[in-house]
């Protein structure tokens, strides 16, 4: 247990919590502005298509709601409504990870000097050049 216990410090103080905590708070926020942009800004104007009903209302019922028996319906236009949240949180994800993802590719380019290569990657393609100077020279004495 003690050990345990100790495995849970050091990963909360490493800043993997933290960095999960912040991208969750992030996360978050981002969410609020994306289903406020889309029922406050997308929806409206696609709800024109549909005269005199939100878009977001659309449904077909299955079964009228009766005394007693409440109305049984598939609401379409909500998942509509779903779907566009979605698919505008999909493409900006794919969008900021590219977009990190292209200056981590430069910044591990040891042959980019246009971007700092970070210390692990400069060794690493040292440590490349001289194993490959060291073959050459290898088979050169086997010739």
């Amino acid at each position: 247990m003690k050990n345990f216990i100790q495995e849970f410090k050091t990963f909360a103080v490493k800043g993997n919590m933290i960095d999960m905590a912040i991208g969750i708070i992030i996360g978050t926020a981002f969410n609020k502005v994306v289903n406020t942009l889309v029922k406050k800004v997308l929806m409206p104007p696609l709800s024109l298509l549909s005269p005199g009903v939100s878009l977001v209302d659309k449904k077909i019922v299955l079964r009228e709601a009766t005394e007693g028996i409440k109305e049984v319906a598939i609401g379409y236009g909500e998942l509509l409504e779903v779907l566009v949240d979605f698919g505008i949180i999909s493409l900006t994800i794919f969008v900021v990870l590219k977009f990190i993802n292209h200056f981590k590719d430069r910044a591990e380019d040891p042959e980019d000097k246009t971007v700092a290569t970070p210390k692990d990657i400069e060794l690493l393609a040292s440590l490349e050049r001289l194993m490959k100077q060291q073959n050459e020279i290898l088979q050169n004495k086997e010739k």
